[in-house]
């Protein structure tokens, strides 16, 4: 059962259904039953965020988000770590880290980009508060980098016209110590953002990333990977296109391909349209996507020689993991000529 002050916080902070709908945002996007999945995607945030705000007890919210589709409930998880995050950095308490240290593991990949959106609600003096203690559980701190790009996809979708439109750029925050490396995280999750925006239309999402400044595309283009493989929303001949359409980012567009197939794989459902894009833009089974993302990971400490947290100027362990796996690409010819997909359906 709700509580009172779940309930008053939930009206104030929880946005409608509607108003994170294509239409309900203004996105130039004809509706298809493809965009209708794609819709789906912000629409289980939503609900996982209300259950997440308005419960009495986290028993209560692992329940609903059991309920929910497979193919979705990462993003239930997304919305519920959001709702905890702004309420643990808000007051007292650890049901965040209660959350991704249980039940949530299997979403952490996810549950990371939710952190991120609560971060886009917060006052940065409370960021500090924001990523839980999960020391000992797998790709944790490296991967927190993710709640970055979920910051970098909200600003996106709630503020298209200032971040999109306008290319803004954020001030730097000094995330795992590199302060520097922010803005490119910002921009992975720019690019996932434009996936939405545009309904997944390979053509109209490249000429959205090629309106930005060329140095700031390659982060883009990992965005487009990722959102295209891990939600869908193309066709076979669409991956094709949208292939040929990274051109000289090829590598980049396969290394966000890789990562989403890993988070597809970890979380352990894989619908159609994920290993169909993964074929498609990796020439790789989401298996083998998985395994180069084990094969390219990078220690954290290690990588940069000193202790989790520290300030360094080299580029953070999260980075190192992208790069390596864009060298494999690079290194392989790939993708530039992958197998042919199998056709996929247009979710």
């Amino acid at each position: 059962m709700p509580t009172t002050f779940g309930s008053l916080r939930r009206l104030v902070l929880t946005p409608s259904l509607a108003s994170v709908a294509f239409a309900g945002r203004g996105f130039p996007v004809t509706p298809t039953a493809a965009t209708e999945r794609l819709e789906a995607v912000p629409q289980a945030v939503v609900c996982g965020f209300e259950w997440g705000i308005d419960a009495r007890n986290q028993w209560e919210v692992e329940r609903r988000l059991r309920l929910v589709d497979p193919e979705q409930r990462g993003f239930a998880y997304e919305g519920a770590t959001m709702a905890f995050t702004v309420l643990d950095a808000t007051g007292r308490g650890s049901r965040t880290r209660d959350l991704l240290a249980g039940p949530g593991q299997p979403h952490i990949f996810l549950a990371y980009i939710g952190i991120g959106f609560a971060m886009a609600r917060l006052p940065r003096p409370l960021w500090r508060k924001v990523l839980p203690d999960l020391a000992g559980t797998p790709y944790h701190p490296t991967m927190s980098w993710l709640a970055v790009d979920g910051y970098g996809f909200d600003l996106a979708y709630f503020g298209t016209r200032r971040w999109v439109d306008e290319q803004r750029e954020v001030k730097p925050y000094p995330w795992q110590g590199a302060p520097e490396y922010f803005r490119r995280a910002v921009d992975q999750g720019i690019g996932r953002a434009l996936w939405f925006i545009h309904g997944g239309v390979p053509e109209q999402v490249a000429v959205a990333v090629r309106r930005f400044r060329a140095d700031r595309r390659a982060d883009l283009w990992s965005g487009v990977g990722l959102a295209a493989t891990f939600a869908g929303g193309a066709t076979a001949d669409g991956l094709a296109v949208l292939r040929g359409e990274a051109g000289e980012h090829r590598a980049e567009l396969a290394q966000g391909s890789v990562f989403a197939a890993k988070a597809r794989a970890y979380a352990g459902f894989v619908p159609a349209h994920c290993e169909a894009a993964a074929t498609a833009l990796t020439g790789l089974s989401v298996d083998g996507a998985a395994k180069l993302a084990d094969d390219c990971a990078v220690d954290e400490p290690a990588a940069a020689g000193r202790a989790p947290g520290a300030t360094t100027a080299g580029p953070p362990a999260y980075e190192l993991w992208r790069a390596n796996v864009r060298t494999h690409f690079r290194a392989a010819g790939q993708p530039d000529r992958p197998r042919p997909p199998a056709a996929a359906p247009a979710n």
